[in-house]
Formats: C-alpha cells, sequence, structure tokens
C-alpha cells in the first residue's frame, strides 16, 4: 500500500473514531437530561463545566443504585398521610413548629423508604435520581427551615416551605408504579398550581402580632366550607380561613379526612 494511502487510512479512522465519541456523548447527555430535567440544567449550571456535571450525575445514579430504596408499606402511607395532614392544620398557630415538624417528618420518610437521612446534601443528590423535578423545592424549603431558626424566615416564607415540602412528601409516599402528580411537573418557581391561585387579598394579616398568612382554603378537607372550628380569639378575623392554601392534597391514602 502506497505511503499516501496509509496517511488515508489513518485520518479516516480518527474521523471515525472522534464522531463515535462525539455520538457516544450526545446520547450520554439525552439520557441525563431525560431521566433528571430540571435537577440536570441545575447540575449544569454550578459546576465548572458540563462534563463534570454529567459526571456528577452519574456519580449519584451509582450510589443511589447500591441503596436497597422500597416502597411504603400501605399501613405506613396512610399513617404517615394523617400525620401531615395534622401538621398543615397546625400550620396557622405555628408556622415554625409545622415547617419543623414537617422536616422531621419527610426525614422519616425517606429514612423508612432506605435513603440515608445524616447529611442533607448527600440525601438531596440522592433523593434526586428518583425524583427529580420536586428536588429543588426540597431544597428551597430546607433552606427556610434553617433561616426560622435565626428568625430571618417570614410567615408566607414558611407558607411556601411547607408547599414545597409536600411536592417531595406526596412523591416519597406514591405507591410503587403510582403516576406522577401533574401538581410536582417542574415549573419556573417549583409552586403547586394551588399555591399560585392564593388571592393575595385572601393572605391579609388579621392580626397584629403572630403567624400571618391565613388564606382561603376548604379545597383541604373536602368541605364546603373549610372554616369551621376557628379560633374564636380574633386571630382569623378579616381571612378567610386558618390554614395555608397547600391546595388539594393527594396524601389520602387511608380514609378521607
Amino acid at each position: 500500500m502506497q505511503p499516501w494511502a496509509w496517511v488515508l487510512l489513518i485520518v479516516v479512522l480518527v474521523v471515525l473514531v472522534l464522531a463515535a465519541v462525539a455520538l457516544s456523548r450526545q446520547r450520554r447527555t439525552a439520557s441525563l437530561q431525560n431521566r433528571f430535567g430540571p435537577e440536570y440544567d441545575r447540575t449544569v449550571e454550578t459546576a465548572d463545566d458540563r462534563r463534570g456535571a454529567e459526571q456528577e450525575l452519574l456519580d449519584r445514579a451509582r450510589r443511589r443504585d447500591k441503596l436497597d430504596i422500597r416502597p411504603l408499606p400501605e399501613a405506613a402511607r396512610a399513617r404517615y398521610a394523617e400525620q401531615w395532614r395534622g401538621i398543615q392544620e397546625r400550620f396557622i398557630d405555628d408556622p415554625a413548629g409545622s415547617v419543623g415538624s414537617a422536616h422531621t417528618l419527610l426525614d422519616q420518610v425517606m429514612a423508612e423508604r432506605g435513603y440515608p437521612t445524616t447529611d442533607f446534601e448527600e440525601q438531596a443528590d440522592l433523593v434526586s435520581v428518583d425524583h427529580p423535578r420536586v428536588v429543588e423545592n426540597y431544597r428551597a424549603a430546607y433552606a427556610v427551615h434553617q433561616r426560622q431558626s435565626t428568625g430571618e424566615a417570614s410567615t408566607e416564607d414558611m407558607r411556601d416551605a411547607l408547599v414545597r415540602y409536600r411536592s417531595l412528601f406526596e412523591d416519597l409516599l406514591r405507591p410503587e408504579g403510582g403516576a406522577a402528580d401533574g401538581r410536582n411537573e417542574a415549573r419556573t418557581d417549583g409552586r403547586t398550581e394551588a399555591y399560585n391561585e392564593v388571592g393575595t387579598d385572601a393572605r391579609t394579616d388579621a392580626r397584629t402580632n403572630g403567624p400571618a398568612g391565613g388564606v382561603s382554603d376548604g379545597q383541604y378537607d373536602g368541605t364546603a366550607d373549610g372554616r369551621a372550628g376557628m379560633p374564636a380569639d380574633g386571630r382569623a378575623d378579616g381571612v378567610a380561613d386558618t390554614r395555608p392554601d397547600l391546595g388539594p392534597s393527594s396524601t389520602t391514602y387511608g380514609e378521607q379526612p
């Protein structure tokens, strides 16, 4: 074979190898984008480069695959759903306590399902493999949970945190193979549709002291008027309800409230 033919052959082989590598990277990128959704974009934005971000996501997936993640039994789902309803109903009287209880309850649910709960960042990373569309809600809610300990979180911040916690809570409680809740699809602000529909007039603070943010309800407990049993101490005067408008809850795995 002539020398020029050898050179041509080598050039062709190099081009083919480069094309194969490029195609492999494109397929990997498409696969990770499909699997992680908005979490892929977030990771790329915070990483030094796309390759490093993709490697981080692959590492997360490998660590997640080593865990024994299991669905919750029906009885456990019903029990946790009932605990969540209690947390939600106590919000108006104790917003900070409700957010803290929500975080603790999520830890319990994740531990029972098989996720480690000792380190928040590792916990969020591993949860992102299975729940990529709501994990950013979890991070945002946790940030509010941290700020409330120093008094830097407003009642509206805590209300938003409870809504965000609930999006992951509902995903974690969903039976194996259950369809994803449409309210948990990725949105620019990560909130549920019901949260966005709350009018500012319904959130008027009718109290001079204490937590504000009572909003229109009636959706949560399925009654025509969710205001029955409002405190008679005047704290709820001027507002439509005593609980945060968290929208219709799908955490009704036991009996309907």
